[in-house]
């Protein structure tokens, strides 16, 4: 023991803790505890208290052990009133039990443990509980309220496996469909800027849109096609033109119930081409069950970040351009959402 410690109060718990062990091992080595009090910076006091220690229970009892009250002691909500409050977080919005709003914030939550019990917690003291919970504030998805469950179960559970099968006795391939736009002067994301002064985006005055039709397979391959004008009949037809030019072999493909997609002008390209393409319809009201939402997801909030098009022509070509992006040199994340639809 050469390096002598001016006070032992300024050390870390882990550094504390090995000056107890070097103090002990210089003890059973024969030092004298004064000696070792003087060289460790501490009083003749506690290093009688470490050589009972040792004595008591070996260097076990040496060890840092965490400070403060163990978790959970004196909470003033008890294990079962907790997870009844955090049942109904999860289960419930705010207005299905007699609140206000949709959302649950710290205050709402504070008001449904008021009701509940007769406990009134600030806002930070929520707070707690709800991390305690292994809760987190998000950004919610949103569902339809006409979408049906009936028909989502049915889909899940009784559709979805018929086409896949339907397909593999084809030898054929499933695609998921979808439609996205995009606006000149559409503008998503956020950007650093100085607190109290709004940022300003500089873009064209001139309003133009390009559309962009999609789809992706179940292992993450991606086909487009961009088209200015809106998605009609015709365009879908154009569409499956080319998609089945792409293909020596059957594509199903899921979409929703655009009225395109019902089209007579659709139900007879198909009917020409049944060797080529068939349609399969999503449940109403269910874009969650389709993972080409997020290929457009993608490119409807990442394209408005960076594009720079003056024109409606530029436009489409910086979305030819970053869909190509997708398909080819970074994963989409709709390829791992298709490879876990139930």
């Amino acid at each position: 023991m050469s390096d002598r410690v001016r006070d032992a109060r300024h050390l870390s718990p882990s550094a504390q803790e090995a000056l107890r062990l070097r103090g002990v091992a210089a003890l059973v080595a024969g030092r004298s505890r004064q000696d070792v009090a003087a060289v460790c910076g501490v009083t003749l006091k506690t290093v009688n208290g470490w050589w009972a220690k040792w004595q008591a229970g070996g260097q076990e009892a040496l060890l840092m052990r965490s400070r403060g009250k163990p978790v959970g002691v004196h909470q003033v909500l008890g294990e079962a009133e907790q997870g009844a409050v955090r049942q109904v977080v999860l289960d419930y919005r705010p207005c299905d039990v007699g609140l206000c709003g949709q959302l649950w914030t710290r205050r709402l939550v504070g008001e449904l443990i008021a009701e509940l019990y007769p406990v009134r917690l600030s806002g930070p003291g929520v707070g707690k509980y709800l991390r305690r919970w292994g809760l987190s504030f998000q950004l919610p998805d949103k569902r339809a309220v006409e979408q049906g469950p009936e028909a989502v179960r049915r889909w899940r559970g009784e559709s979805w496996p018929a086409i896949r099968a339907k397909a593999r006795r084809d030898g054929g391939e499933v695609l998921f469909a979808d439609q996205v736009g995009i606006r000149s002067d559409q503008v998503t994301g956020r950007t650093w800027g100085e607190k109290g002064r709004t940022p300003v985006v500089r873009r064209s005055g001139n309003r133009y849109s390009v559309n962009a039709m999609s789809v992706i397979s179940t292992n993450g391959r991606m086909h487009f096609m961009v088209f200015a004008e809106s998605f009609t009949a015709a365009v879908m037809c154009r569409f499956l033109d080319r998609l089945a030019g792409q293909f020596d072999h059957k594509v199903h493909l899921v979409v929703d119930g655009h009225p395109a997609h019902r089209s007579r002008k659709v139900h007879d390209w198909l009917a020409a081409h049944l060797g080529d393409v068939e349609l399969h319809f999503l449940p109403p009201y269910s874009p969650d069950l389709n993972p080409g939402e997020l290929v457009n997801a993608d490119l409807e909030h990442g394209l408005p970040r960076q594009h720079r098009a003056p024109s409606q022509a530029g436009l489409a070509t910086e979305i030819t351009a970053s869909s190509a992006d997708d398909n080819v040199n970074r994963p989409s994340s709709a390829a791992a959402s298709v490879a876990h639809t139930p």
